[in-house]
């Protein structure tokens, strides 16, 4: 059976005008998703892949601006197929057709995200009483049973707290529980577990897998956690400096990852065994973007770089026919380069260790 694509983005480029001048943080990112699965978007901060979702909410800050692309969304409104070019809608159309109802979001502090003068049945209710004039009582009804279904217990009294009664992990869930109270397509997890402990990070992650099999829905996690991506994703774009430099599988990015940027990503992993006390960090910063970006942009961090980085930017060279990586290392007269043999070591090790977690 062929799979159907949910979301589209092709060419996608965002500048921001900033004191220091314009700022080129988006430089043509193509990206695909398919209904039902997970595709993990990774990469340092400022590497571009909040603003990429913002801007597939149509919530870019008013000072961003797209210069070029599409992001094409694909949804069913009363059995018919409708496709959408989200750049093209008006703010007043998203917030009408596709904000919180086709496309939601968890962001990755709780606090910032409810509302502490309302109580938390309020916030869940709010989505589908504006979407779908859902009578009251029949949403406080459907809000207790999404309370129930992200795990919060004694729902019919929660729903009457406040965000500021509820425990760090129990915000997160209610944050989720509004995200799904329209039964979206899409879910666009924003580093949905930074501001948790590690026990309720692995429930939260838990959980989200959990209701995306249930309901069948496609979500992007946006993160920097690689041991995050190993245990929910089934693909992988790995950003940087505004353009995505390697995507494939996540057992081709981790058990094949080809680009000198993903190495590095993987080795600064934290590994229980490492008996060194100091964290592998990659050299260097990002380039700034406000300046033309000549050659490869990783190029001045890369160990393993050529000449030829610093004159042309390479291209996507294909791997297989999921997997490809922007790296001038591919091309058929380049040095032959491996992994270090440390790195894949580690590699096995938390992959081990991810699989472990999910049995």
């Amino acid at each position: 059976m062929e799979k159907e694509k949910i979301l589209s983005i092709r060419d996608l480029s965002i500048s921001f005008k900033t004191s220091s001048g314009r700022v080129n943080a988006i430089r043509g990112v193509d990206l695909d998703l398919y209904r039902g699965e997970t595709l993990a978007i990774v990469g340092e901060s400022g590497s571009g892949k909040s603003v990429t979702m913002k801007a597939a909410m149509g919530i870019l800050s008013n000072n961003g601006e797209v210069n070029s692309g599409s992001i094409n969304f694909t949804y069913y409104r009363d059995g018919e197929k409708v496709e959408v070019d989200i750049l093209k809608l008006t703010k007043k159309e998203m917030r009408k057709r596709i904000n919180g109802k086709r496309i939601a979001m968890i962001f990755q502090d709780p606090m910032t995200s409810l509302n502490p003068t309302m109580t938390i049945g309020a916030q869940i209710v709010e989505g589908m009483i504006w979407h779908y004039k859902t009578p009251k009582k029949e949403a406080y009804k459907r809000a207790i049973e999404l309370l129930e279904l992200v795990g919060i217990n004694d729902a019919e009294k929660r729903i009457k707290n406040y965000p500021h009664q509820l425990s760090g992990g129990m915000r997160q869930r209610v944050v989720i529980a509004i995200a799904l109270a329209c039964n979206p397509d899409l879910l666009i997890c924003d580093e949905p577990t930074t501001a948790l402990d590690v026990t309720i990070q692995a429930k939260i992650l838990e959980l989200i897998k959990d209701i995306q099999k249930k309901m069948n829905i496609s979500v992007i996690y946006i993160t920097h956690d690689l041991g995050v991506v190993a245990k929910v994703a089934d693909y992988v774009s790995v950003m940087y400096a505004g353009k995505i430099v390697e995507k494939g599988t996540v057992d081709e990015v981790f058990y094949d990852p080809r680009h000198p940027y993903t190495w590095g990503l993987l080795s600064a992993m934290p590994d229980l065994e490492t008996k060194d006390d100091k964290l592998y960090t990659i050299p260097g910063t990002p380039p700034n973007l406000a300046s033309e970006v000549k050659g490869d942009p990783f190029a001045p961090r890369n160990i393993y770089a050529l000449n030829i980085d610093n004159r042309l930017e390479p291209p996507m060279f294909k791997i297989t026919d999921t997997h490809y990586a922007a790296t001038w290392l591919l091309h058929e007269k380049a040095p032959k380069v491996e992994m270090p043999v440390e790195l894949r070591n580690r590699i096995d090790r938390m992959l081990k260790e991810a699989h472990q977690d999910a049995k």
